[in-house]
Parts: structure tokens; C-alpha cells; sequence
């Protein structure tokens, strides 16, 4: 045996459970015990006999898992985590601590989702897969360490996950720093004790606010996102923000409709989706979950679905800037979708968080469509325009004319929702939000999203300088290239193994997205650059 082999002699349980747990993927105890050897990098030995698994030794309730959850082991959903451990080891100087977290989070996320996609119930297959974990990490461990001997400056940059970098602008933390000086129990505890007095007042408490959302700030998001569109106040439901909503929303329609979605698209309405119940098993042939209808989104069709060629579907996902394509619909487009909606009876559930990156005549709301209040639900969020990513805070418009198939209206049963599940937004964040909305807000946001599609006008010259086909960018913060004929997270490994910037592998969005890499404009001017700048050494 050369001295780089690792031979791991075991005992294998017939018992699968006894290592994974009780799992509806696990679903055979014919196998015997088995000794197993296999190649490897150390010298060793790990000896794993039977012992008392967890059913036996553990308390059970009596309550079933939901099995809808275990559908998401098969999920096409990208693993971030996988991303940050990479990043974390890649950048760390104690090697061993990172590689067990590291270890922990592959094993715990990718080793479940393998067993499923490959029905691997022996420790064989395990063992195999663990190993390959392991060479992987061993091989980011080797190449890091050449490249900071070589570059011991260098430092790796993410342009993957869309989280928003630049501060929060002047005018609009002031306004929220007042609410918490009027709030001293969510200070400290010798501001409170300042403030004791004045919360035993009628004037100076504050206790929960409407689950709808601060009137005032209803009334100027109506006023300024949806003045002359026939909006009123009361159509909006303030909340922590747009992806929370798709939950909300998952939750009013059940688990009886079917969706369709854009392919690719942002994984949350899927997954939430599953969830919910409202599908079938992953089909790991094609990519794709039974009972979703995925609406084909690429270049050749302008990124906008043939809508002839879709199934009767009860809720249609869509999102317009797309994420993650950059694209955007354009009047007549979306004209076709609400006429579609009214032919099938179905309801559009709108996501516009991008809109306010929409610099020409394309339409920033569903209802600038004509009869789109009969049809459609918007969701919106400041995220992506103040750089609310942590302070959280969105709106969901459902119209009074919007109504169920027996006439009762959908607004309803979302009030009932929103006051059931949730006390609403925090009152720091509404104050925030009516400052973005304040004129000296409004032009501190525009700056703010001017300077993120500064570094998208960055981004998308250096792939077209470089030959690549190039989309989106235009009216949104992500920008789409595609690698004809390669594996997206083929070329999300070389983009960070070579250049050591973090992009998002297509196929993390839908199988529509196999073959692209979506790279985010969210990051510091001088971040942009340098990742610009690699990437052009990378592909010359």
C-alpha cells in the first residue's frame, strides 16, 4: 500500500438507519455486514462496529415528520453554505479547526442530499462520497496555500450571494436612530432605565403595531410606487420583507394548487412550494419537481415563456428584473401574461424587489398593465434599494378586486394570514422605511442602486470584452454569462480555484440555468474591480 492510501477497515451495519437516521430515502435493511477497504490520502484506521442507534436510546414524540421537507433533500437549491466553507478554509490560517467545520457542514448538508439522489443506503457509497469531501477540501488546501505564498496579499471575492455591501444612506438611518432613542429598551439597559418613566406612560409606550403595516407608511408606498395605478393604502401589507411574504403567500393558497415558475428563477418559490406539499418527488433526470409547471426562460426565447405551451396552473411565479437573469419584461410581455392569468383563472404572484433598477420604459409594477388587479399579487422590498438586506422590510399589494373562484376576495384570507403568523413589521424598520420615501430618501436610494449598476456596467464589459455572450445588467443588479457547453459548477470551481472570486453557478436557479453563471453586482468599487481584473486574466 503506497504511503498516500488510506485503508479504512470497518464493520458495516445492516442497519443504514443506525448512521443516517430514520429517513424515508433510507428505505432497505437487506444488507449485511460487510468488511469495505478504500483508497485514500492518510494512514489510518477507523473500526464502526453496530451500536445502540438512536431510536433505541432516544425519546420519540409521537408527532410525523412533515414529508414534504425531506423532498428538499433533492433540491436543484444551491448550497450557500458550501460556498462560505470553502471561503472560510480558503482564508483561514488554522487549517484543522476549518476543515471540521467545513467537514460538518458537507456532511451534514451534501451527504444527505447524495444518499437521496443516489438511493445509497451501504456505507460503500458513503465512505466514497466522504472521501471525495475530504480530497476536495485537501485540494482547496493545497492550491490556497500556493497561491498565498505566491500572492500573499491575495484575498478571495464574492460576488455570488445578492447581499448589498454599501452603507445605509445618512438620511435614512437618522430617521431610524430617532425611533430608537424613543425606544430605549431596544438600547441598553441604562437608556432604559432613563426611559422607565416615560414607557409607563400612555405618551411614551409603544406595544405592538398593526400586522398590516404603519398606515403612513401604506400610504406614501401607494403614493409613491403606485400613484395612478389605482392602489389604495388598504391593498398593502407591510412586512420583513419579500421572500417572507412567498411563505405567507405559500401558506394562503395551500397545498392543493399547482404553480408555475420561471425557469430559471429564485429558489425560494419552489422550495417554499415543496414545502407546502403542492408538489411531487424531485425527478432527477430531468431536474425538475412533479407538479411544477417550469416556465423555460433563455436567450432564444427573450427570456419570456412560451405561454402556449403551459399547462393549466392555478399560481404563476414571476419576477420582473429577473433574478437571476438580469432580463426584464417588457409591456407587451407582461400584457400577455395577465390576459393568459384571465383566460386559465389563474393568479400572478409579481415579485418587483429589482424594480427600482429599471431605467427605460419597461414597467416597475403588474399594475401597469390593464386588468392586472384582477389577476395579480405584488411583492416588493426595500432590500435592494437601501441596503435593507438586515434591517428587513417589504410589502405585499393585494387588491380588493383580486378574488377567489366562489367571489370571496384574496385580501381577506391575507389579513387573516398576516395577523395569524405574524405581529408585524418591526417599528424601527417602518420609521426607515418612511425616510426612504421622503424626497432626500428617494434620491439617497437612486444613488445608491446608480453606484450598484456602476459595477454591473463593469461586469458586463469585462465578459464581452473577453467574447462572452452576455445578459441581463441592464435594468438589474445580476449579471448572466453563459459558458456554452460546460457545467455551471464547473465553471463556478475554476472561476474560484483560479481566481479566487465567488460567482453562483446557474444551475443553482433551475435546470434553465445549466451552463450560465450568475455574478452579482452587490460588492465595494474596489472588490468589482479586482474581481474584473482576474477574470480577465483568467479567460484571455
Amino acid at each position: 500500500m503506497s504511503s498516500s492510501a488510506l485503508q479504512i477497515s470497518m464493520v458495516v451495519s445492516s442497519r443504514s438507519s443506525d448512521f443516517l437516521g430514520s429517513h424515508s430515502f433510507c428505505a432497505t435493511n437487506s444488507l449485511r455486514s460487510r468488511n469495505v477497504s478504500l483508497p485514500g490520502r492518510m494512514a489510518g484506521v477507523c473500526r464502526c462496529g453496530s451500536a445502540p442507534s438512536a431510536e433505541e436510546t432516544a425519546f420519540k414524540t409521537k408527532v410525523a415528520r412533515n414529508a414534504n421537507m425531506a423532498k428538499l433533500q433533492a433540491g436543484y437549491l444551491f448550497p450557500e453554505a458550501l460556498f462560505v466553507a470553502m471561503l472560510t478554509f480558503m482564508q483561514s490560517q488554522s487549517s484543522m479547526y476549518h476543515l471540521a467545520a467545513v467537514f460538518e457542514i458537507l456532511s451534514g448538508q451534501m451527504m444527505l442530499r447524495f444518499c437521496w439522489e443516489h438511493n445509497a443506503v451501504s456505507f460503500l457509497i458513503l465512505n466514497n462520497f466522504l472521501i471525495y469531501l475530504l480530497n476536495l477540501v485537501n485540494m482547496l488546501a493545497r492550491r490556497r496555500s500556493a497561491h498565498m505564498s505566491k500572492y500573499p496579499d491575495a484575498k478571495v471575492i464574492s460576488l455570488g450571494i445578492g447581499d448589498t455591501t454599501e452603507p445605509i444612506p445618512d438620511d435614512i438611518t437618522s430617521a431610524m436612530a430617532m425611533v430608537f432613542s424613543q425606544h430605549a429598551l431596544l438600547l441598553n439597559l441604562y437608556s432604559a432605565i432613563q426611559r422607565a418613566h416615560s414607557l409607563g406612560t400612555f405618551e411614551g409606550y409603544s406595544g405592538y403595531g398593526a400586522e398590516q403595516g404603519d398606515k403612513k407608511l401604506r400610504a406614501n408606498i401607494a403614493l409613491t410606487y403606485y400613484k395612478d395605478l389605482g392602489i389604495e393604502e388598504t391593498d398593502i401589507f407591510v412586512s420583513d420583507g419579500a421572500k417572507c411574504d412567498i411563505s405567507r403567500l405559500q401558506l394562503l393558497f395551500g397545498s392543493q394548487v399547482k404553480m408555475a415558475v420561471q425557469d430559471p428563477s429564485y429558489p425560494a418559490y419552489v422550495d417554499s412550494s415543496v414545502i407546502m406539499g403542492q408538489t411531487g418527488l424531485f425527478q432527477k433526470d430531468i431536474e425538475k419537481y412533479a407538479n411544477i409547471e417550469y416556465m423555460r426562460c433563455v436567450p432564444e426565447n427573450d427570456f419570456f415563456p412560451d405561454l402556449s405551451s403551459i399547462s393549466q396552473v392555478d399560481v404563476i411565479y414571476f419576477c420582473s428584473p429577473n433574478n437571476p437573469t438580469g432580463s426584464t419584461a417588457t409591456r407587451d410581455q407582461l400584457t400577455q401574461l395577465v390576459q393568459f392569468a384571465k383566460d386559465n383563472g389563474s393568479i400572478i404572484v409579481f415579485d418587483s424587489a429589482y424594480a427600482m433598477y429599471i431605467s427605460d420604459d419597461s414597467p416597475r409594477s403588474i399594475y401597469e398593465i390593464p386588468g392586472a388587479k384582477e389577476v395579480a399579487i405584488e411583492i416588493s422590498s426595500f432590500s435592494k434599494y437601501a441596503g435593507f438586506t438586515g434591517v428587513r422590510l417589504g410589502w405585499t399589494v393585494v387588491p380588493k378586486e383580486l378574488l377567489f373562484a366562489d367571489g370571496f376576495p384574496v385580501a381577506k384570507d391575507f389579513n387573516r394570514i398576516v395577523s395569524t403568523c405574524f405581529n408585524g413589521a418591526s417599528n424601527i424598520a417602518q420609521a426607515g422605511g418612511l425616510a426612504c420615501l421622503s424626497p432626500a430618501g428617494l434620491k439617497a436610494m437612486q444613488n445608491t442602486i446608480n453606484f450598484y449598476k456602476e459595477n454591473t456596467k463593469i461586469i458586463v464589459d469585462t465578459f464581452t470584452s473577453l467574447g462572452f455572450n452576455v445578459y441581463g445588467g441592464k435594468n438589474a443588479p445580476y449579471v448572466w454569462v453563459q459558458f456554452p457547453g460546460r457545467s455551471s459548477w464547473d465553471v463556478f470551481t475554476e472561476i474560484l480555484e483560479k481566481g479566487y472570486v465567488v460567482i453562483t453557478p446557474g444551475s443553482g436557479f433551475g435546470p434553465g440555468g445549466e451552463s450560465f453563471i450568475r455574478v452579482s453586482a452587490f460588492g465595494h468599487r474596489e472588490n468589482i474591480l479586482e474581481a474584473a481584473k482576474r477574470i480577465k486574466q483568467l479567460y484571455q
